[in-house]
């Protein structure tokens, strides 16, 4: 395997774009840099390829958007059918409205819509609108880390130029843990605008939680903003509102809505939704045609073909095997969280997860032809059993040439590329 091209673009990238991406988290630094491809070319399927021409089953999926798969026919006919009839108009496109009751019918609590072109964006639309409603600033959130805009990325690492001020209007609480978000109201008695949260992440609610924490939120005059970017479309056509049975006041998604088209909406009930009347939030590409064509395909291929199922199982008998491998090779190699959305993690001899460790795996990985990244592992509705079983084959291997490494105390050298960085912490 070679990356003669790679090298080549990367070269280019270092004199012309800052951080040589548009996204930190496909950087060549959040992977293994050097014993990763840096460019890609094009996909098919569950699988990518290279600038190099080589091959890779993809678990990342373009860090989750890809839920029917690359170069997926209704999705490309659909794009190719509204090009030729353009892209972007002088007043609203008829698509917007078919879109928009297209996501009305499958998303519960979906009264009205409004579009947006990243999660980011619709998550601080929402949280914009929240504040608008009831006249506070303040935010109580719980969440993965989504890289949103100066109201939440103020509490990370990378918060340069943003004003410090604005970390004294978001306070973070714990899933599971209602105390902790009581403390919350209690400290901020009237200041709260809004409780962000994920639904959930990979753990699944327990003691009623969610249902608790939206009568909190009522009592205490704050609204119920659920993010969805992530949940949406692949726990449940209706995302995670439809699966645990709850819905909030605003909702947020992203991602798979359109197959790796730049779309992300925001719902919710209509007494919510029309502040968005007064509220300024307008952007010229909200009603580009080709995302909103991609997105009603998504939605009519995911009703009327079992995307989801397939996720799940597929995802199940992943994370089944691969730990069980593990176990049996007795290495603290993890595939941990719930079959649409797991992660691993590779723990050292203290019992603490490795950096360096994962690096080594995934080395090894890449170079059997299988492609995780720095974050979730994802799956799509292309993905085959064939590509579980190769999958868990390069698995096997990559493994016991990590436990090698670790008998042998040759980690460190084994590795070809660089450590892993994170992105970020908060």
């Amino acid at each position: 395997m070679t990356f003669k091209n790679s090298e080549k673009y990367l070269r280019r990238a270092k004199k012309l774009i800052p951080a040589m991406s548009q996204t930190f988290s496909k950087a060549p630094y959040s992977y293994v840099d050097g014993v990763y491809p840096t460019y890609l070319s094009h996909g098919k399927g569950s699988h990518i390829f290279d600038v190099d021409n080589n091959e890779y089953i993809d678990f990342v999926l373009g860090l989750g958007p890809i839920i029917l798969g690359y170069d997926y026919p209704a999705v490309n006919k659909a794009i190719k059918k509204q090009l030729s009839k353009g892209i972007s108009f002088s007043i609203p496109h008829f698509l917007e409205v078919e879109a928009s009751d297209k996501i009305h019918s499958v998303i519960p609590g979906a009264e009205m819509i409004r579009f947006a072109k990243t999660g980011s964006d619709a998550g601080t639309a929402a949280v914009r609108a929240a504040r608008a409603i009831t006249k506070r600033n303040n935010i109580a959130y719980w969440g993965s880390g989504g890289v949103w805009h100066d109201w939440f990325t103020v509490i990370t690492s990378r918060n340069e130029g943003i004003p410090k001020i604005l970390r004294k209007m978001i306070k973070k609480f714990e899933y599971n843990d209602l105390e902790s978000l009581k403390i919350v109201f209690e400290d901020w008695h009237g200041e709260v605008a809004a409780v962000y949260m994920e639904p959930m992440i990979t753990n699944f609610p327990k003691n009623n939680f969610l249902n608790d924490v939206k009568k909190i939120a009522k009592k205490n005059g704050a609204l119920l903003i659920f993010d969805e970017v992530q949940t949406g479309f692949r726990y449940s056509l209706g995302g995670a509102q439809e699966l645990l049975k709850i819905q909030a006041d605003l909702a947020v998604f992203g991602k798979g809505i359109a197959n790796g088209m730049p779309l992300a909406v925001i719902t919710g009930k209509t007494k919510y939704m029309e502040k968005f009347n007064d509220v300024f939030y307008s952007t010229t590409y909200g009603g580009e045609t080709l995302s909103l064509a991609a997105s009603i395909a998504v939605i009519n291929e995911m009703e009327t073909k079992p995307v989801i199922k397939h996720c799940w199982d597929l995802g199940s008998i992943l994370n089944i095997e691969f730990n069980k491998l593990a176990d049996e090779l007795n290495v603290n190699i993890k595939m941990e969280g719930i079959p649409v959305r797991s992660s691993i993690s590779c723990i050292d001899d203290n019992g603490k997860p490795s950096l360096l460790l994962k690096s080594l795996f995934y080395q090894e990985m890449v170079k059997r032809g299988v492609l995780f990244g720095p974050g979730w592992v994802f799956l799509s509705y292309s993905h085959s059993m064939n590509d579980i079983k190769k999958t868990l084959e390069a698995a096997k291997t990559s493994m016991k040439i990590v436990k090698n490494a670790i008998k042998t105390k040759t980690v460190k050298k084994s590795l070809r590329g660089k450590t892993m960085k994170s992105v970020m912490t908060f």
